[in-house]
């Protein structure tokens, strides 16, 4: 036994194989018979090894990826992300004459719009509407499903602006400025297709806030659709502009080949990031504009 074992060490080969061959094959097997044997148990046990390495490599990668996805903001859950979505803030009365076809004082058009966001998982929408539109519908300001008006105001959606009657006339608070005031102040977002014009001349912060934060929106039926690209082509998707931190990350424009030498203009399907969001005019454009 000790010469074979020897002969088995000096070989490369450990005593625990020598001693599997042995059990397996008998004391008095040959040194041939040892060797061969040993060589069959040595290349198994290289190959085990190598598919454990794979294995436990495959185990790290998998680890790996995993840790990078939870850290990742895009794999971010839904209730998590509700934090970072800005506040709603929709111009009630532009909503609903919209759906109603500028007729109908349709109040199903608010309903979409406030489900819309809601859906998407925004936790601070607000409507306005004058308080008048709580008064019957008339021939002259017809409304339609007008109970919807009253159970968003239960949900505390839904604000109706002060209005009241001096000897009877009708006394109307100014629910754009409303509209204005609490989207600027909560940092949020307003829905409307009004530009707002008297407003953002009254002040400038106003205006800029009004120019960035506007969503525009039209209605297919009974579908809100407001716009993928908010603030034109080379702004900010839907997905970022509703977001405080943009996480989802902006679709690469294939850049313009001629750069800063190219003579479209504005009618250049390729990005032009020296431009930014001014206009983009054409050389000619420019050359007129220099002459005059």
């Amino acid at each position: 036994y000790q010469t074979k074992l020897e002969f088995a060490l000096k070989l490369g080969y450990s005593e625990e194989q020598v001693q599997l061959v042995l059990n397996k094959l008998g004391t008095d097997a040959l040194i041939n018979d040892i060797l061969g044997e040993l060589v069959k148990l040595g290349n198994k046990t290289e190959t085990d090894q190598t598919v454990t390495n794979a294995n436990t490599s495959v185990m790290r990668e998998a680890s790996s990826l995993e840790s990078q996805r939870s850290e990742s903001p895009l794999q971010e859950d839904v209730t998590e992300d509700g934090d970072n979505l800005r506040p709603i803030v929709i111009d009630g009365s532009n909503v609903a004459m919209s759906h109603g076809n500028k007729e109908v004082f349709s109040c199903r058009g608010i309903k979409l719009a406030v489900d819309w966001f809601l859906e998407r998982g925004h936790k601070d929408v607000t409507v306005f509407v004058p308080a008048w539109r709580k008064e019957q519908s008339r021939p002259d300001a017809l409304i339609t499903d007008q109970e919807i008006l009253r159970k968003l105001e239960k949900e505390k959606i839904l604000v109706f602006t002060p209005s009241r009657r001096v000897q009877g006339r009708r006394v109307v608070c100014y629910d754009d400025r409303f509209i204005v005031k609490l989207a600027f102040e909560s940092d949020g977002i307003i829905v409307s297709n009004d530009n707002y014009r008297d407003l953002a001349n009254e002040k400038p912060e106003w205006k800029k806030f009004i120019d960035e934060r506007l969503l525009m929106y039209s209605f297919v039926n009974d579908k809100f659709m407001p716009p993928d690209d908010p603030l034109g082509r080379h702004g900010p998707s839907l997905d970022n502009f509703l977001r405080k931190k943009p996480i989802v990350p902006e679709h690469k424009k294939q850049p313009c080949p001629y750069g800063k030498k190219c003579t479209y203009g504005h009618k250049c399907k390729y990005y032009h990031p020296e431009r930014g969001n001014q206009p983009q005019r054409s050389v000619a454009d420019e050359l007129r504009a220099m002459s005059r």
